[in-house]
């Protein structure tokens, strides 16, 4: 069960437990069980991910509601006219309770929840800001919509058709508001989109990206607004099958280098400490042609680590990058250490500077599992 799958689960733990007015004292260990029960045995009635498929756009921005989990991932960096640093994370998730929805009378009842985070770092003075929001596919609460794209939980969105995009979020102390237009073709991830996570049929997701995406707009961190411009990554995925039962989380890196090319890697950890060979990424050239990159076309090696001092959590914290058959040897370093995301799932996502001979770039990374 992979992260965004488990963001899933532990949100309708939460909404069931407001829903049901539950022991608010229900323990950590108690919603570990309470996800790893519902994480095998909900799937039935959801297609699978088992083979390549048509890609169609702008119709694919939009929901898969036949398939049980989906997301809108959203990361970025930003820079004012100073040359002022900063990173943002948004992201949505939509998980259905069932594979079929349910005819009640309520105008409340749905069987789809949606699930966001918001993440700001501001290097400079070396904050990291995150906030979390869920809410059901009801009464324009929450949803997603291929036409005109959209997808939104409360006042945060992603909008927009054709080439142009607007993205908003907002919580007490930081906001973002940005206009968005890629600036390469899509890029179908994997085997023509379909990217296997593990051995076992079906356990893959539907999976593109947009690598380069022109951002401009404002970021206001407790009131004082900031003129931004930069590049943003989308990450769209959707699947029913989570990760193989001897997986036991991800390294997953996006990075946009200044020469025009893009490296998207993710590396799938064992629980025996080694890495799954289903590891993947894809090498985009500058003009977006694709080059797929398997488990054994690249390396990943740790040369730093960083310990919460929240949750005691030791990350890694400096990689060294090699593709050797491309002549890359990349060395990727956090912008900020603490760029940990202290929500109902703990996780480590953050802004990336890369360096190298004659290289040079920027990026996210994800850590899972640790």
């Amino acid at each position: 069960m992979n992260l965004r799958q488990i963001i899933f689960v532990i949100s309708l733990v939460l909404l069931a437990g407001i829903a049901t007015s539950c022991d608010d004292n229900r323990s950590a260990q108690d919603a570990g069980n309470i996800a790893q029960s519902l994480s095998g045995n909900d799937a039935g009635g959801f297609k699978r991910v088992q083979m390549p498929r048509e890609f169609k756009f702008p119709q694919d921005f939009g929901p898969h509601p036949e398939y049980q989990t989906e997301w809108w991932y959203y990361t970025g960096n930003l820079t004012d006219p100073s040359g002022r640093d900063f990173g943002y994370q948004l992201t949505f998730f939509r998980r259905a309770l069932s594979p079929h929805d349910i005819k009640r009378e309520s105008n409340w009842a749905s069987n789809q929840i949606y699930f966001a985070h918001f993440a700001l770092t501001d290097i400079e003075n070396g904050k990291f800001y995150s906030s979390e929001s869920w809410s059901r596919g009801a009464m324009g609460l929450a949803g997603a919509q291929s036409a005109p794209f959209r997808v939104w939980i409360d006042n945060w969105s992603v909008k927009g058709e054709g080439k142009n995009f607007t993205l908003k979020a907002e919580d007490s102390s930081v906001s973002i508001d940005l206009l968005l237009q890629p600036l390469k073709p899509t890029v179908l991830q994997g085997d023509k989109g379909l990217s296997q996570k593990s051995g076992e049929v079906g356990n893959a997701s539907y999976y593109f990206s947009q690598t380069r995406i022109d951002s401009s707009g404002t970021i206001s961190i407790d009131g004082q607004k900031f003129e931004v411009g930069g590049l943003s990554w989308l990450d769209r995925e959707w699947s029913t099958s989570a990760l193989g039962e001897d997986q036991k989380g991800w390294d997953w890196f996006s990075l946009q280098l200044e020469d025009g090319r893009e490296i998207m890697l993710y590396q799938l950890r064992l629980k025996d400490g080694g890495i799954d060979p289903f590891s993947s990424g894809s090498l985009i050239g500058t003009s977006g042609d694709v080059t797929p990159l398997k488990a054994g076309d690249f390396e990943i090696e740790v040369l730093d680590t960083w310990k919460s001092p929240n949750t005691k959590v030791v990350y890694p914290s400096k990689w060294q990058i090699s593709i050797p058959k491309h002549d890359i040897v990349l060395t990727v370093i956090p912008l900020l250490g603490n760029q940990e995301l202290l929500v109902s799932f703990t996780y480590w996502e953050g802004a990336v500077k890369v360096v190298g001979d004659g290289l040079s770039g920027k990026g996210y990374v994800e850590l899972t599992g640790y």
